[in-house]
């Protein structure tokens, strides 16, 4: 017996080109000799819908194209996700389409409401197991969350399931495989069943969906491993339950992993949402220039304008490093002072400041003046601003409300300043685009003279590791103060960490990497008196 899998890339809300897909999948499935066809969670509407849920109209559409699909289904059945309406309740559904008719349809368990995940919002949970017979042997179904815990598996096992399906669309973070494989290795010991996984793969807004799929056997041993961050359709052959010829694909490190993302995030973000290119500010800085290098990987230097903007604070060479990986990468390259503009403003404001200080103030208007000349070009041309401020700045606001947080896309949010130097180093490995003195050179924003980020924040390491603890693992001031940091530099980045959530609520969405980014998984109240405390 062949079982393919088809680890797909869903649009949100396409129903008609998510269903061709999956037909186009079966059509090859079966020139394979395939007999099933295992298809991702939701794939036929596309993960998350979200709201589109409670919309009468968006569930009509998906019902008539579950019923389109199930009707052009022919000499191969086919496992289908999709939200499925049932005696007034709405339900996160697996249906088998076998001989053009709907045979069987299985309504997801578990339903994650944490992090990311809110379906309890949306869905009503199933108690029922489905297994069907196919070709001589018992299929039990399993919907994503359901395999993380025991008993829906178990479930199936005590309904007679020889072979345990698992349709998912399990979100990115790092070390997410290494997670799902130990997960799912306690379910194959509890069950003695052998696991087919099948992930969807596509970037859908701040999420990225990495695919990975695999099949533990029954002894719990990894004998598929398909590609992560790409669209396949793999056909696995069976002797009855146990997966024949294995074939392993090297996962990827966590570097590789993590800059995979990025492209693929920003690669469907923009194109998914109709953008013909991308605009951004490249100031001879790391930040910008991983920015850049992501942009060409995942667009293609011709869909890529950087712009330099030199003030009276931007050293030579700075524009000399801007310029020199602009031609490396061949994009698009333009040179806009704004000096005079700077100017401009000052004078304006000349007697309204009078007596007061060069401050923040000035640094935020040069700031800002850039944000509004990317704005113009996005207006003018179509292009989408991508920002290049790390999560770094942004977990302590060191970044300019309508200036250099102006965009489109955060593409940087959730990836901390000491991580941005490992993935400039890892893209350099393959092929040197940034140049050595662009990652070398202390940072600094440059708007003012000599100045260098650690004049207002702590060390990088420092501000990352206190930042992990207190943002992703929710650790009190006495829980870090225990890893050895000390209590100035914890009370500093706490206290600008929760000063600056407004900030971060008004930012771009970007590519979420970590178990905790500043999006749908966070939600802190800007308004709040709660001070964590030693």
């Amino acid at each position: 017996m062949k079982i393919a899998l088809a680890q797909i890339n869903s649009t949100v809300g396409d129903i008609s080109a998510n269903a061709a897909k999956i037909l186009a999948a079966a059509v090859i499935a079966k020139i394979q000799n395939a007999s099933l066809l295992v298809t991702p969670e939701l794939g036929l509407c596309g993960y998350p819908p979200e709201d589109l849920l409670l919309r009468p109209d968006f569930l009509l559409a998906c019902d008539v194209a579950l019923q389109d699909l199930a009707s052009q289904i022919q000499g191969i059945t086919v496992l289908v996700g999709h939200p499925a309406r049932h005696q007034g309740a709405l339900f996160n559904a697996a249906s088998v389409l076998k001989d053009g008719k709907v045979m069987h349809t299985y309504f997801k368990q578990v339903l994650p409401n944490h992090t990311v995940f809110d379906e309890v919002r949306y869905f009503t949970a199933g108690h029922q197991p489905l297994v069907f017979l196919h070709e001589d042997m018992q299929i039990g179904v399993l919907i994503c969350a359901d395999v993380w815990e025991q008993e829906p598996a178990m479930q199936a096992k005590r309904a007679g399931a020889e072979l345990l399906i698992s349709m998912n669309a399990s979100p990115f973070h790092i070390d997410k495989q290494a997670t799902r494989l130990e997960v799912l290795k306690e379910r194959v010991h509890e069950t003695g069943l052998t696991i087919m996984y099948t992930n969807c793969v596509g970037g859908q807004d701040e999420l990225v969906f990495d695919g990975g799929s695999f099949i533990l056997n029954q002894d719990a041993v990894l004998t598929h491993q398909f590609a992560e961050f790409e669209e396949v359709l793999e056909v696995v052959e069976f002797n009855h339950a146990l997966p024949l010829h294995a074939r392993i694909k090297s996962r990827l490190d966590l570097n590789a992993s993590v800059y995979r993302a990025l492209c693929l995030g920003l690669k469907d973000y923009v194109n998914k949402n109709g953008f013909p290119s991308v605009v951004l500010g490249l100031s001879g800085g790391v930040d910008s220039a991983l920015t850049l290098a992501i942009c060409v990987d995942a667009l293609g230097a011709d869909r890529v304008h950087a712009v330099m903007m030199p003030s009276e604070f931007t050293a030579s060479m700075s524009v000399q490093d801007a310029r020199d990986m602009a031609e490396r990468v061949h994009v698009k390259y333009s040179e806009l002072a704004i000096k005079p503009l700077f100017e401009l403003y000052q004078l304006t404001l000349k007697d309204t400041f009078k007596n007061t200080l060069f401050d923040a103030t000035e640094e935020n208007l040069q700031a800002r003046i850039r944000g509004m000349l990317l704005m113009a070009l996005s207006n003018k041309f179509g292009s989408m601003v991508v920002t290049t401020g790390n999560k770094s700045e942004m977990a302590v606001g060191y970044c300019t409300l309508y200036g250099d947080m102006a965009g489109g896309f955060a593409l940087l949010k959730d990836v901390p300043k000491t991580l941005v130097y490992q993935l400039c180093h890892y893209r350099n490995a393959i092929s040197p685009i940034i140049p050595d003195r662009i990652i070398t050179r202390p940072p600094s924003a440059e708007l003012r003279a000599n100045q260098t980020d650690q004049d207002s924040l702590p060390a990088y390491e420092v501000l990352d590791a206190i930042m992990q603890a207190y943002v992703e693992e929710d650790a009190s001031m006495t829980d870090i103060l225990a890893l050895g940091f000390s209590e100035t530099d914890i009370l500093r980045v706490i206290q600008l960490i929760d000063r600056n959530e407004y900030k971060r609520r008004q930012s771009p969405i970007g590519v979420r990497i970590t178990q905790r980014g500043f999006g749908k998984d966070r939600r802190f109240p800007i308004t709040s008196k709660f001070k964590s405390a030693l």
